[in-house]
C-alpha cells in the first residue's frame, strides 16, 4: 500500500479509485444527487462518459461493454427514478453473470428516511438482483468500498455490484492512500482479506474435487454416447479452448446454450446447435439418447430443460459451475465439480486415459437436423435465414452480434456462426427487450475496431429506439437489422399453437416508419423487402465504414407475420417432443 496520502473529497475519491481499477469509460445520466462527482468528472478526461438516453440504455451499454471486452462495466446515475431506471440492466447483468459497477447517488444522510425529493432505498430495490449492494454515508468508507465493488463484481461467479453514495458523502473530506488492485486484493489488512478470511461465497470457493475429477475421467472412458452441453460459464471463465480440446478428445457432439454461443465455434463439425425449447432435433434428440451428459457452466434452466423429469433420462448426468447454489437447483446430478471452469477442464484433459472415437454415435445425432430449413418461396418475402446468412456472408467474419429478444434472438443464435467468447451478446436469463441497441453502443464503444450488428424485431427496437441519438453523437457505425413481422412474433407463435388463434394485443399494425425515424435521428435508414435489396444495403454499409463514413445503420427487413421459430418443443414436455419441426 502506498503510504503517501492526501486530502480529497468524496467524488474525487471515487474518481481516482476508478483509475485505480482501470476504467476507460463509464455510461450514465447526470441529475441533482450525483452533480458533485460529474463536477470532479469534467477535470478527468482520460476517463471516456457516454451520456446515453435514458438510465436503461447506459446500464445495458455498461452490461455490453463488461461482456465485449472482458472488463468491468461502469454505469453512474442519480438518485430516485434515476437509480430505479437502471433496475431492468441490473437484472438482466444479474441473471447473465455479467461483471457491471453500478454507482448511485442518494439525498444527503440527514434527509434518509424523510420521504425527500427523489429519495429511494436503491439498495433495498436491487438486493435479490446484485451479488452485493452498498449504501456509503461516511466518506472514510468510499475508496474501500470501491475496491471491494470491483473485487467482487469479477470474482467467481461475475455479476453486477451497486454503491449507492449519499451526497454528503461526495462532498465531505478524507485522507486517500492510492491502492492498487493487486495490494487491495492480497494485503491482509482490509475488507477484502475479511471477507475472504469469513469464506464471503461472492469471493471464496472450495477446493476443486480432485476425486471426481478422477471419477468424470472414468465416465468419460466407459461411456459410448456422450453429449456435451457448452453454457455461458465457459465464455466467463475464458475456458473456450479447453472446452474446445475436451470435444475433440472425446469426439463428443456439443449442444449450445443460449449464453454459450460462441465459446464453441459455429461452423465445428461436432456442434449440433442450441438445445431446448427452440433446440434443433439434433441438439435434443441427442440429449434424450446419451449416456453420458456433462454440462460446463450452465443453469439448466426452464428453456433448456423443460420438463427435468425426462430430461437425459438415460443418461449420467454431470454439473460444472462455479456457483454451488445451481447444483442440484433444477436438474438431480449424478456427479458435480464445483469450481472455476478453465482449471478444472485442464485438471481433467490430463486425467483421461485415451482419446476416444464415437462414429456411431455421431452419425445417429447428426441423422437429425442441425438448423431449421425453409421451403422455397413462390412469392420474394424475406426468410430469416436469408438475412442472417446475407449479414454473415458480407460482414467481417469477427462481428459482434447484440440481440433482442424474442424470435429473431433464437433465429440469430440458429443461423448466425459465432466462433469466439463475447462475439454473441444477448439477455438469456432474464429476457430483456430492449437490451440490444445500448449492448451494441457499449460493445462498439469497447470494441471500436470492429463491427457490431444489432439483430432486433420490431417490437422489441421501438422499446429503447431513443438510443440511436446516442449511436449518432458518439459516431457508432453500429449496423441494426429489424426482423420486421409487424408482431409481437413470439408471442403471436405461441397464442397461434397454443391459444387457438386468438391474438390478443400482438399486432403492431402502426407506426414508425423505422427507416425515417432512423433519419431523423442522423442514422440511416432503409426498408428492404427481398434479398437483393438486402446483400445491396449491407454492401453499401461496409463500404461506407471503409471510406471512413461512421454514421450508424437502421435496415428494416420485411418478414412474414406467420414466420415461427422452428423448431419447437411446448413448456414442461419431455425434450424430444417437438410440437413444431
Amino acid at each position: 500500500m502506498n503510504n503517501t496520502s492526501k486530502k480529497l473529497n468524496g467524488s474525487e475519491i471515487l474518481i481516482q479509485c476508478l483509475i485505480e481499477q482501470g476504467v476507460d469509460t463509464i455510461f450514465g445520466y447526470p441529475g441533482g444527487a450525483i452533480l458533485n462527482i460529474y463536477d470532479k468528472l469534467y477535470d478527468h478526461k482520460e476517463i471516456k462518459h457516454i451520456l446515453t438516453a435514458h438510465e436503461q440504455g447506459a446500464s445495458h451499454a455498461a452490461d455490453g461493454y463488461a461482456r465485449s471486452t472482458g472488463k468491468v462495466g461502469v454505469c453512474f446515475a442519480t438518485s430516485g427514478p434515476g437509480s430505479t431506471n437502471l433496475t431492468t440492466g441490473v437484472a438482466t447483468a444479474y441473471m447473465d453473470s455479467s461483471p457491471v459497477v453500478f454507482i448511485t447517488c442518494n439525498v444527503n444522510s440527514d434527509l434518509i428516511g424523510r420521504d425527500s425529493f427523489q429519495e429511494v432505498d436503491i439498495t433495498g430495490v436491487t438486493l435479490p438482483i446484485t451479488k452485493c449492494s452498498y449504501i456509503v454515508s461516511n466518506v472514510k468508507n468510499l475508496a474501500d468500498t470501491v475496491r471491494e465493488a470491483f473485487a467482487i463484481a469479477k470474482s467467481g461467479r461475475p455479476g453486477p455490484v451497486l454503491i449507492d453514495i449519499q451526497k454528503n458523502a461526495t462532498a465531505d473530506e478524507c485522507e486517500y492512500y492510492p491502492v492498487t488492485p493487486e495490494e487491495y486484493f492480497s494485503s491482509t489488512d482490509n475488507r477484502i482479506a475479511r471477507l475472504k478470511k469469513s469464506h464471503h461465497p461472492s469471493v471464496s470457493y472450495p477446493d476443486i474435487d480432485l476425486a471426481a475429477i478422477d471419477e468424470l475421467a472414468e465416465l468419460i472412458d466407459k461411456s459410448e454416447k456422450p453429449l456435451l452441453i457448452c453454457g455461458g460459464g465457459v465464455v466467463r471463465a475464458k475456458a473456450s479452448q479447453e472446452f474446445r480440446t475436451l470435444a475433440s478428445r472425446i469426439d463428443s457432439p456439443v449442444a449450445i446454450t443460449v449464453m454459450g454461443g460462441g465459446a464453441f465455434p459455429g461452423g465445428n463439425s461436432l456442434k449440433t446447435g442450441m438445445i431446448g425449447m427452440h433446440g434443433s432435433q439434433a441438439s435434443n434428440m441427442a440429449c434424450d439418447a446419451c449416456d453420458l451428459l456433462i454440462a460446463v457452466g450452465c443453469r439448466f434452466s426452464d428453456r433448456v430443460t423443460l420438463n427435468p423429469a425426462g430430461f437425459a433420462k438415460n443418461a449420467k448426468i454431470v454439473h460444472i459451475d462455479i456457483d454451488p447454489s445451481e447444483i442440484d437447483k433444477n436438474v438431480k446430478t449424478d456427479l458435480h465439480i464445483i469450481g472455476d471452469a478453465k482449471k478444472i477442464l485442464n485438471l481433467l484433459l490430463a486425467k483421461l486415459k485415451r482419446d476416444k472415437k464415437n462414429d456411431l454415435w455421431k452419425d445417429y445425432v447428426f441423422s437429425f437436423k442441425r438448423e431449421t430449413e425453409y421451403d422455397d418461396r413462390l412469392d420474394e418475402t424475406l426468410t430469416p435465414k436469408e438475412i442472417l446468412s446475407s449479414a454473415a456472408e458480407i460482414l467481417p467474419q469477427d462481428t459482434i452480434v447484440t440481440t433482442d429478444v424474442g424470435q429473431h434472438q433464437m433465429w440469430a443464435i440458429q443461423h448466425f456462426k459465432f466462433d469466439y467468447p463475447g462475439q454473441l451478446i444477448t439477455s438469456g436469463g432474464f429476457g430483456t427487450m430492449g437490451f440490444g441497441l445500448g449492448a451494441a453502443i457499449g460493445a462498439q464503444v469497447g470494441n471500436p475496431e470492429k463491427t457490431v450488428l444489432h439483430v432486433t424485431g420490431d417490437g422489441s427496437f421501438r422499446m429503447n429506439c431513443n438510443e440511436l441519438c446516442t449511436e449518432e453523437y458518439y459516431k457508432l457505425p453500429i449496423i441494426t437489422l429489424i426482423f420486421n413481422n409487424q408482431t409481437l412474433g413470439m408471442v403471436r407463435q405461441w397464442q397461434h399453437l397454443i391459444y387457438k388463434e386468438r391474438y390478443s394485443q400482438t399486432t403492431l399494425d402502426r407506426g414508425p416508419d423505422f427507416s425515417k425515424l432512423a433519419e431523423a435521428y442522423g442514422v440511416n435508414g432503409r426498408k428492404v423487402t427481398n434479398v437483393e435489396t438486402l446483400r445491396k444495403v449491407l454492401k453499401e454499409a461496409v463500404e461506407a465504414r471503409k471510406n471512413g463514413d461512421l454514421t450508424g445503420w437502421v435496415i428494416d427487413c420485411q418478414i412474414d407475420i406467420d414466420e415461427m421459430v422452428r423448431p419447437m418443443v411446448g413448456g414442461n414436455s419431455f425434450i424430444s417432443e417437438f410440437m413444431l419441426y
